[in-house]
């Protein structure tokens, strides 16, 4: 086996522990935010009565609480959050707004090829919707359109991106080893693809936010600190039930991803993956001309195990993946937010893509958990005969589908036939995970595969060829 270039060049390790000396433990978007967008909101308490109940107050209940007061005006629609609006994975991630609904091209055209074009459309559609929400609803969550970069840093992976390129996506660049540092100097970069249309930048935490302070203005309710116990349908509608409070509904759509389904069945199908993050304080001019990243793209490289990192308004770098944590048990614990010796590797891996920025330091550093589906994307349906809707499993790629997801959802509850509930992608669930301790096993013995690849040109190993002909696997 091979050495990649982070383990051939890998910084000095008094280089690390500058860097994270004064780090805290904090979400930095969540620090960010004014307090004008952090108000107070109320528990539920009592009963209330609405046409459609959501659960969930991140991207996903708050787009489709949204959608469905512009599709039904006037309807009274209540929101119930178990922590605060935006605290989990809407909260947190890495504001990557990407066309994709199938968590990239590659993985949609392995699962649904017939489906692409459209799918590809609908995606785009769904990223322009977003972009110019901003100005339809007077949000700023501070969209930027600048697209990907996708660099090649293994000398394998140029091979990749040129036949990347020579499939003729339209907005699809391949820049060669000037080209590419020229955009953005990395030493490790050897070559590189620019996806230009199909990714946004985002504020995540500003988002959530603003979608929330766009839905009270329109008269939905949102309660916070309100944890659901229970999903009653035995009489005709929808009762959800909190610890102080219920709300009865004609019909509820839920958006819990990553926490335990409220539908029994949905339990198996998703696991919690942790991925951990750092931001680095503000760059100097010096600093940031000494890198260039002009166009402000959003970075990921190719390797299975890859990095994330863009560049924020004020211009600190986020840098964060590379490891993604399965914990036995499939549970959602703040305890698994701790983990220096990640925090650790993701700083010595900056240094080796930055070299230039040593003396930089970090100033948050957080995680969070992602729901993964074995299709890699989310998964749709209902229950309750068509009286509740629900979607999960986005697997770290949900800013933008999660729109889309809140459309499929309302056409699924009110019965409608159309492009999006026609889809394959719509109409078939995945596979489910195993229970433990299998479920343990199974996702750890991919991530070492996984691993073993990226030391050994990208070759997959038989397990790795086995899942994907299955149309099974495990993605960071």
């Amino acid at each position: 086996m091979g050495t990649t270039v982070f383990e051939r060049q890998r910084p000095q390790a008094s280089v690390i522990r500058h860097s994270l000396a004064d780090t805290r433990h904090s979400v930095f978007w969540r620090d960010d935010l004014p307090e004008s967008l952090t108000p107070d909101r109320p528990s539920l308490v009592g009963t209330h009565r609405a046409d459609l109940v959501v659960v969930g107050g991140g991207y996903t209940g708050l787009w489709t609480a949204l959608l469905a007061s512009e599709r039904t005006p006037g309807a009274k629609i209540v929101v119930v959050e178990a922590q605060r609006v935006g605290w989990a994975a809407s909260g947190r991630n890495g504001g990557f707004c990407e066309s994709s609904l199938t968590h990239g091209h590659e993985n949609g055209m392995a699962r649904w090829p017939n489906e692409m074009p459209l799918i590809d459309g609908l995606g785009l559609e769904n990223l322009d919707a977003i972009e110019a929400s901003e100005a339809t609803y007077g949000m700023d969550f501070q969209f930027e359109r600048t697209g990907m970069l996708a660099p090649a840093v293994e000398p394998h992976q140029v091979e990749w991106a040129k036949e990347w390129a020579a499939e003729g996506e339209e907005g699809v660049v391949y820049l060669d080893q000037d080209e590419v540092r020229a955009s953005v100097d990395s030493p490790t970069y050897l070559a590189g693809v620019w996806e230009k249309n199909t990714c946004g930048m985002v504020h995540p935490a500003r988002m959530a936010a603003e979608l929330a302070r766009v839905c009270e203005e329109r008269g939905i309710e949102i309660f916070e600190r309100s944890h659901v116990t229970a999903l009653d349908t035995s009489g005709p509608g929808v009762v959800v039930v909190t610890e102080q409070g219920r709300v009865e509904a004609s019909r509820a759509a839920l958006g819990t991803n990553v926490f335990p389904s409220l539908i029994k069945r949905n339990r198996l199908m998703t696991v919690p993956v942790y991925d951990y993050v750092l931001m680095t304080e503000p760059l100097s001019a010096e600093q940031l001309a000494s890198i260039g990243w002009n166009d402000r793209q959003g970075i990921g490289d190719m390797a299975n195990q890859f990095h994330y990192y863009r560049i924020t308004k004020d211009n600190r770098i986020l840098f964060g993946g590379y490891d993604a944590i399965y914990y036995y048990g499939r549970k959602v614990d703040p305890a698994h937010e701790h983990r220096p010796e990640t925090w650790e590797k993701l700083a010595s891996h900056f240094f080796t893509t930055f070299p230039q920025l040593e003396g930089l330091r970090f100033t948050h550093q957080w995680a969070g958990a992602i729901d993964s589906s074995t299709q890699f994307t989310a998964f749709f349906g209902t229950a309750r005969d068509r009286r509740v809707a629900y979607a999960a499993g986005f697997t770290g790629l949900g800013v933008g589908s999660t729109r889309f997801a809140g459309e499929v959802m309302l056409d699924l509850l009110d019965g409608v036939s159309n492009e999006r509930t026609e889809l394959e992608m719509v109409r078939k669930r995945p596979i489910p995970f195993p229970p433990e301790p299998v479920a343990s096993m199974a996702v750890n013995t991919v991530r070492w595969s996984l691993d073993r690849a990226d030391h050994n040109l990208g070759k997959r190993n038989v397990l790795l060829k086995t899942l994907d002909a299955l149309g099974l696997g495990f993605d960071s």
